[in-house]
C-alpha cells in the first residue's frame, strides 16, 4: 500500500464530501486515482469514518468517488477464488442476482405494468432471500476481516449499504401492494433498488472481495465456508459443506484454562469462564431443566421471576418424581418420542394465576445424533401476545 498514495487520496475523497470542484480536483489527484488499489480505498474510506463521518453521510458520496476510482480498481489483478470457495459463492449468488434483476427488468419493457403488478410483486418478493448473502458477509466475512486490520472497522458503510437495499426492498413491495400505485412511482422505487443492488454487487467484486483475498489465510476461509452452512445460498444450489459443522465444533469445543489460571468454558461459537456462563443462564427470561439421558434433572437455572419452584434437592432426581402423578404418562411419553428419534420438541400452554405459559421441550442430541437428553423451557408470554405493530427506536419503560 502506497501511503503517500492514500493521504492524497484522502484529501481527494475530503475535498468531494466538502463540495470543492470535482474536475479540479481529479485533474489534481488524476496519477493516484489511477492506481488506487482495494486495500487503499478501504484505507481512504476508514479514515472518514474514523474522523466521525457516519455511514450515511459518507454513502451520499460514495458511488461518485468509487466511479472515479472504478478504472483502476477493475484492472487490479488479484487471484480470483475458486467456485467452491466461500468467496466463490458469494460471487455465484451475485450472477443469480443479476439474472433475477433482469427478468424484472424485462417485465416491465414487456408487460403493461396494470397487468403485470401481481407477478413483479412475486418477483420482487423473491429478492427478500438475497438478504442471506447480506448475512453471512455480516456474520462471517465482516468479524473475520476486521479482526484482521484495523481499517477493515470501515465496513460499517457496507452494512448501511444492506440496510439501505433492504429498506428499498420493502419500499418496492408496498408500493406494489398499494391499490393506486402508479407506474411512475413504481419505476422511481425500481430504479433505486436496482442502483443498489448493482451497486452493491461492484463494491463486493472491485473493492472487497479483493481486499479479503490478500488479508485471509486459507484455514480461515476453510472455517467461514463451514460457518456459512447455518445460512441460506440464494437462487442457487447449496454447495457441498466440506468438513461440516460436526467435525468444527467437536475440535474447537472443550475446557481452557485463561490467563489467570481460571478454567474457561470453549466452544465453537464463542469463550466464557463459569461466572459468565452462570450469570448468561440467569439472566434468560426463561425457566430452563435439563434432564440427562437417564431420566435424572442435572441442572436448573436461576431466573430473576421463577414461573415454577425448583430446590437443589431436585438434582438428581428421577424426572417422572417431579411432577404430579396425573402428568407422568406424558412426560414419559414425550421422552420415550424423543429418545426413539420420532420427534424433536413439544410444546403446550396453559393459563396460571392470570398468566398466559408456553412451555416447551426440546430432545438434546449430540454431534451423532444420539439422545442425550431433554431441556424444559417454561416462559412467561402474557406480554409477547399483546405486542403490536414495530417499536424500531429505543424507548425505555417508564
Amino acid at each position: 500500500m502506497d501511503m503517500n498514495r492514500v493521504n492524497n487520496l484522502t484529501e481527494y475523497v475530503e475535498g468531494i464530501m466538502n463540495k470543492q470542484d470535482g474536475s479540479e480536483l481529479y485533474l489534481k489527484y488524476k496519477s493516484d486515482i489511477g492506481k488506487v488499489t482495494p486495500q487503499e480505498v478501504f484505507e481512504i474510506f476508514y479514515r472518514q469514518y474514523n474522523k466521525g463521518s457516519q455511514p450515511k453521510e459518507i454513502l451520499v458520496f460514495l458511488d461518485k468517488i468509487i466511479n472515479v476510482f472504478y478504472k483502476s480498481l477493475v484492472a487490479y489483478p488479484w487471484k480470483r477464488p475458486a467456485e467452491s470457495s466461500f468467496i466463490g459463492v458469494l460471487m455465484q449468488e451475485n450472477r443469480a442476482l443479476v439474472q433475477k434483476l433482469d427478468s424484472i427488468k424485462n417485465i416491465i419493457k414487456e408487460k403493461d405494468f396494470s397487468a403485470s403488478k401481481k407477478e413483479l410483486t412475486s418477483r420482487v418478493m423473491e429478492l427478500q432471500e438475497f438478504n442471506q448473502h447480506y448475512l453471512k458477509k455480516e456474520n462471517i466475512l465482516f468479524p473475520y476481516m476486521e479482526k484482521k486490520m484495523e481499517k477493515f472497522n470501515g465496513l460499517a458503510i457496507m452494512w448501511a449499504l444492506h440496510d439501505e437495499t433492504r429498506v428499498q426492498i420493502k419500499k418496492v413491495i408496498e408500493c406494489l401492494e398499494t391499490e393506486d400505485c402508479k407506474e411512475a412511482d413504481f419505476n422511481g422505487e425500481i430504479g433505486r433498488l436496482f442502483f443498489a443492488m448493482h451497486g452493491l454487487i461492484k463494491k463486493e467484486e472491485l473493492i472487497l472481495f479483493p481486499a479479503a483475498s490478500e488479508a485471509i489465510d486459507e484455514k480461515e476461509w476453510d472455517e467461514m465456508q463451514a460457518q456459512s452452512m447455518e445460512y441460506g445460498f440464494p437462487y442457487i444450489k447449496r454447495p457441498y459443506e466440506g468438513k461440516g459443522k460436526t467435525q468444527v465444533n467437536r475440535e474447537n469445543s472443550g475446557f481452557a484454562v485463561g490467563v489467570n489460571k481460571e478454567y474457561l468454558f470453549r466452544t465453537d461459537t464463542g469463550t466464557l469462564n463459569f461466572q459468565q456462563l452462570l450469570m448468561i443462564f440467569n439472566t434468560l427470561p426463561v425457566d430452563i431443566t435439563f434432564v440427562d439421558e437417564d431420566n435424572k434433572v442435572r441442572f436448573y437455572n436461576m431466573s430473576k421471576e421463577r414461573l415454577f419452584p425448583r430446590s437443589p434437592a431436585i438434582i438428581g432426581r428421577e424426572v417422572e418424581k417431579c411432577h404430579p402423578p396425573e402428568s407422568v404418562h406424558k412426560v414419559n411419553a414425550i421422552i420415550d418420542a424423543f429418545r426413539a428419534g420420532e420427534k424433536d420438541s413439544a410444546s403446550f400452554w396453559i393459563n396460571i394465576r392470570g398468566k398466559m405459559l408456553l412451555i416447551q421441550y426440546f430432545a438434546l442430541r449430540d454431534a451423532e445424533g444420539k439422545y442425550r437428553g431433554v431441556l424444559e423451557v417454561s416462559q412467561d408470554i402474557t406480554g409477547i401476545k399483546e405486542l403490536k405493530g414495530e417499536r424500531r427506536l429505543l424507548q425505555w419503560e417508564k
